[in-house]
Order: structure tokens, then sequence, then C-alpha cells
């Protein structure tokens, strides 16, 4: 059973920088999608970030995020930079059991973790 645990979310004024973590177990991110979506209030979830062989970002965070795996450690990660407040969210890692080159849709993925919330401020 693969199961993730997402940390490093908070509270940050708008500018700020935060770093999300996604430890796995019971299988090495290196294999197929690693992804990262986020949810807002009343909102769907949307995609934000993959990484395979390569990365992939949304337009609104593109520039700003960078996701990247320590395989050693089995973590995947969410660098944030020049935070805005619609990044307000709270953000779900992901990952595949099964492969899917459809990286930017939620059904691609079968593994979610408990989410955290990132908040910024105006």
């Amino acid at each position: 059973q693969v199961v993730l645990v997402e940390s490093g979310g908070g509270l940050v004024q708008a500018g700020g920088s935060l770093r999300l973590s996604c430890a796995a177990s019971g299988r090495a991110v290196s294999s197929y999608f690693m992804g990262w979506f986020r949810q807002a209030p009343g909102k769907e979830r949307k995609f934000v970030a993959a990484i395979g062989r390569t990365v992939y970002y949304a337009d609104s965070v593109k520039g700003r995020f960078t996701i990247s795996r320590d395989n050693a450690k089995n973590t995947v990660y969410l660098q944030m930079n020049s935070l805005k407040p619609e990044d307000t969210a709270i953000y779900y890692c992901t990952g595949q059991t099964v492969y899917s080159t459809m990286y930017y849709y939620t059904s691609a993925y079968d593994v979610w973790g408990q989410g955290t919330q990132v908040t910024v401020s105006s």
C-alpha cells in the first residue's frame, strides 16, 4: 500500500515562499508520475505540477513554483516562490500506481495525501 504524507504548508505574506514536502512509503517516487494539485474553497481540485521523466506546470505557477524529488528520501517537493493570495488552497500530493500520461487530470492518479493548507495573505 502506498501512503503519501504532505508537510510544509502554512501562512505566508504575498511575495513569500514555502516548500511543501511529500514523503512516500510503499512505493518509490521515481516510479511513474508524482504530482501536486490544489483546491480552493468552493472550487475544483486543479493541477499544479507533475514530475515524471520531465516536469510540467500549470500556467498560473510557471516560473514561480518548482517540483523536484529526492529518490534517496523517497520524497517529492514543491518549492513555491513569489506567492500570491490566489495561491491560497489546500495542496495535495498525488501519485500513480498505474502509469498514465494524463498527468494534468486527477483521474490519472490513484494515491492521494491528506492535503496541507497554504494561506497567502495580501
